[in-house]
């Protein structure tokens, strides 16, 4: 469940972060008149992401065993693909955003009403849409109940209180620091979405080694105990793990942890010509 909630407020985060720049743009410019057209917008692209959710959950449950593995499979590595490119997009672009957001929607203003309708779905369908891949390849290897789903809307529902009180400037919060903490849980989020997948791989018989098992502590962690459940429903942990599982976490997690929290290097100045 708490990995769902983190998938909704992330994501959600950065979708209400968008709509807000965009009405307090068209607000302190004193074109209202454009509103409408924003949560036109903003509205075709959560039903494209419900009807991306719903398509992904109909397929998976009308393919047969193998198929259902393999299906599985690539959504949680598209997922792992996308996530992390979110992760990185979002550590070097927090701090541009709503510059770059109010330079997008004054161009779309120049050209009318359809482009501002397209400005705003194509600014939020992008965050819809891996909301609802992530969801779906998180929960793959939890226990089938409404908590994620439970999760998942009370993240959103966070997201938007949270984006509203930006708007209206009730809270202030370092984004920065927001997103490099969420971006760090969602980094063993996606380690265990990506060891899920090549699970399902193996278990697709597309990869070898399912029964070859890096180590069992089932005693220590039954998988029926609340503490098991738990991590398996966060980051996919299980007891009883493949080889290959195990280093397919491995390579994902130390490589991209590194990356995310390696200082970036500040840009030298462009030398001068005497």
């Amino acid at each position: 469940m708490f990995a769902s909630y983190l998938i909704g407020l992330r994501e959600g985060l950065e979708a209400t972060l968008v709509v807000s720049v965009l009405v307090a743009f068209l607000v302190k410019s004193d074109r209202t008149d454009r509103l409408p057209h924003v949560w036109a917008g903003v509205f075709a692209a959560v039903a494209l992401s419900v009807g991306f959710g719903a398509v992904l959950t109909f397929t998976a449950a009308h393919l047969g065993h193998t198929g259902q593995e393999l299906f599985d499979a690539i959504t949680s590595l598209l997922a792992v693909v996308f996530v992390t490119w979110m992760i990185f997009w979002m550590r070097r672009a927090a701090r541009m955003l709503s510059g770059e957001l109010r330079g997008k929607l004054s161009e779309a203003l120049e050209l009318g009403s359809l482009a501002v309708v397209v400005m705003a779905f194509l600014a939020v369908a992008r965050e819809g849409l891996e909301t609802a891949l992530l969801f779906f390849a998180s929960v793959q290897g939890a226990t089938t109940s409404a908590q994620p789903l439970i999760g998942i809307t009370l993240g959103l529902l966070t997201s938007v209180v949270l984006g509203y009180a930006l708007y209206r400037s009730a809270v202030r919060i370092n984004l920065t620091t927001f997103f490099t903490w969420t971006g760090l849980l969602l980094i063993l989020v996606a380690a265990g979405i990506f060891k899920y997948g090549v699970h399902d791989l193996q278990e697709a018989n597309i990869l070898p080694g399912l029964t070859s098992y890096a180590f069992d502590v089932t005693g220590a962690l039954p998988p029926d105990s609340w503490y098991g459940a738990l991590l398996a429903g966060m980051l996919n942990l299980t007891p009883q793990p493949s080889v290959l599982e195990t280093l397919a976490w491995v390579l994902y997690l130390a490589p991209t942890l590194y990356l995310f929290l390696r200082p970036s290097r500040p840009q030298l100045a462009p030398a001068r010509v005497a």
